[in-house]
């Protein structure tokens, strides 16, 4: 219960600026409270005035206008009399009809501001809310994505932002309006008779007792379907983005079966949350009615005999209690879905209370590097508490050189790559650019100076053109193409369906792996860096594609600093320094023939690639 109040009062937030529509929806919720109720009230009279003699109904009027100290239910019949009866019983009863179709009209007129004015304001906060999360998870640190899957952040954002989105929905459209209506039925039924009230209220705990049990088992069930969803969306995905593995090794059937298996689990979750809600309908239903029926005994038993309740106050009693059931009804369906809404909320806000690592407190620009770039005995883990994946890491890189990670797979090269551009922050130790903390320049600044070529190109589903501009806010057209040709893909670029302008689909896939690689490499010319950074750029390329990749990546470096990591060494022997990782650690630096000399580690590597 505590998590649930912390949670609505951090919605509160959300709604505080659109605090002008919700007094509108407040006040039309009001105003169609008061026309509610007198609509069921004037309805209770027409149908009195029919059943009743018209001149029993004008002496019973004269009656009460005589009393001396009339009671609250006879001062408000007196009222309502006054207002529709007339001279004869037709005109009476053609004032009573104009009188309950004006008080209708403007009820729905009333209703459909307030829900036109509620829908707008759930609307804008659950709009803004998925823009809070989607901007957040932009500001989380990479290793944040390598604990949560894919499929569960989509799933949050879609399907928990969808859930709560019900359950605002329902609770301004319902808990605005709702109780206020069944407070003024209440009172009305208090004045018109107090010992049958009282029994009502007798049966109105039980009620809140089985809502509030059947709603505690909802939420713990909606959270287990966010969660089963979300491992359903990241198993979608995985298999879809995987789908060249799945085939080639003839995985289909077993890949069906595993989504098949969670499917199911997800529909065992679902009915059985189905039934717990739909179990709440009919339950509700049967206590209202019970009560109805308990109260028509009594009321009813008031009559036959004559005593204290007469016939018109019985049946205006009537309307009114069966009326309240439905508002009681509506509260109850409206705890059922923020059941749903307060388990959504728990994940929403668990995405927006992690804490993002990397911290931009720097307040200095730097528009491109002018002396070095230089690690200072630095040390890093991915979690706290594991053993250190790099220590004591230091050397240093003059502008204009190209300096080569080498190692083992797990000796810490993309690692060091990472936490230049503070992707991830060094545990202990510092990097430098220009004698000066990174930190201490502004984080957009340092990424725009740095350009970045990996294994794994990512591209974009849109055209050659807007991939190779992408990050820029302007694009030159000229300035694309001399990119495209310095990245040896201006050939390619052309025989393609619609040339600069063709789309190329979801991660590049209408393309081949060097043909990717290259715009990746246009892109980088195109941002025209300070600093490169070049992840194993051509390990995954045939000979010839690497030949040309080669190539363009010569072109990119050419005048600029640039930290290459690559398991080819043939690809790096230029380098101005080579240095040699071993589990986190350096080994070895200096430049290819002073390593190859040195018969250590780096001529391990280098003898056992070649005689490879």
């Amino acid at each position: 219960m505590k998590i649930q109040n912390v949670n609505f009062k951090r919605l509160i937030i959300f709604i505080k600026p659109e605090w002008l529509y919700v007094t509108l929806s407040l006040i039309s919720g009001l105003f169609f409270v008061v026309f509610n109720t007198l609509s069921i009230w004037l309805t209770a009279s027409l149908i009195n005035n029919v059943l009743i003699d018209f001149d029993k109904l004008l002496e019973k009027q004269q009656q009460l206008l005589n009393k001396l100290e009339p009671s609250l239910n006879e001062k408000l019949k007196i009222a309502v009399n006054q207002l529709v009866l007339r001279e004869t019983n037709i005109e009476t009863l053609k004032v009573l009809c104009l009188s309950i179709i004006c008080v209708f009209i403007f009820k729905n007129i009333f209703l459909y501001l307030k829900n036109l004015s509620t829908s707008y304001v759930q609307i804008r906060i659950v709009t803004n809310l998925r823009n809070r999360i989607y901007a957040h998870l932009h500001s989380l640190s990479l290793s944040f994505f390598h604990k949560r899957k894919f499929g569960d952040l989509t799933s949050v954002i879609m399907n928990d932002v969808g859930t709560l989105n019900q359950a605002i929905g329902a609770t301004f459209q319902k808990i605005i309006v709702e109780p206020i209506n069944i407070i003024s039925f209440a009172i009305l039924l208090f004045i018109i008779s107090s010992k049958l009230m009282l029994v009502a209220l007798l049966i109105i705990p039980l009620n809140q007792i089985l809502v509030q049990f059947l709603g505690g088992s909802i939420r713990r069930k909606a959270k287990r379907d966010s969660l089963q969803i979300g491992g359903i969306l990241s198993l979608v995905t995985e298999t879809l983005s995987s789908i060249r593995i799945v085939k080639a090794f003839a995985m289909e059937k077993k890949e069906i079966a595993k989504f098949d298996k969670e499917s199911w689990k997800y529909f065992d979750l679902l009915f059985r949350k189905a039934k717990l809600q739909l179990l709440s309908t009919p339950i509700i239903e049967i206590i209202g009615i019970s009560m109805a029926v308990l109260l028509l005994w009594i009321g009813g038993s008031k009559v036959i005999v004559g005593s204290e309740l007469s016939s018109e106050d019985f049946l205006r009693f009537m309307f009114l209690l069966f009326s309240m059931l439905g508002p009681i009804r509506s509260l109850s369906n409206v705890h059922i879905k923020l059941q749903n809404g307060y388990a959504s909320a728990e994940r929403i806000f668990e995405i927006l209370d992690q804490d993002t690592e990397i911290k931009n407190i720097g307040q200095e620009n730097i528009t491109g590097l002018k002396s070095s770039i230089k690690f200072k005995k630095v040390n890093f883990s991915y979690d706290q508490g594991e053993t250190f994946k790099l220590s004591d890491i230091s050397f240093e890189i003059p502008k204009g050189c190209t300096y080569a990670l080498v190692g083992e797979s797990g000796s810490g090269k993309s690692t060091i790559a990472d936490l230049l551009p503070r992707f991830y922050d060094v545990s202990n130790g510092s990097i430098n650019i220009d004698n000066k903390n990174i930190k201490k320049y502004d984080l957009e600044s340092i990424r725009k100076i740095m350009g970045i070529v990996t294994q794994e190109t990512i591209l974009l589903n849109i055209s050659v053109r807007e991939n190779i501009a992408y990050g820029e806010n302007k694009i030159d057209n000229d300035l694309i193409i001399k990119s495209a040709i310095g990245a040896n893909a201006n050939d390619f670029i052309k025989k393609l369906d619609k040339g600069y302008d063709t789309i190329i689909g979801e991660r590049g896939v209408k393309l081949s792996g060097g043909q990717r690689q290259r715009i990746a490499i246009a892109r980088a010319i195109y941002k025209n860096p300070s600093i490169l950074i070049l992840d194993e750029a051509t390990s995954a390329l045939d000979s010839k594609s690497e030949k040309l990749v080669q190539e363009a990546l010569d072109n990119l470096m050419a005048d600029r600093t640039a930290l290459v990591i690559a398991h080819r060494l043939s690809t790096i022997i230029k380098a101005d320094k080579i240095i040699v990782l071993e589990d986190g650690k350096i080994k070895e630096t200096g430049n290819h023939k002073e390593l190859y000399n040195k018969k250590g580690s780096y001529y391990d590597l280098h003898n056992t690639q070649f005689d490879n």
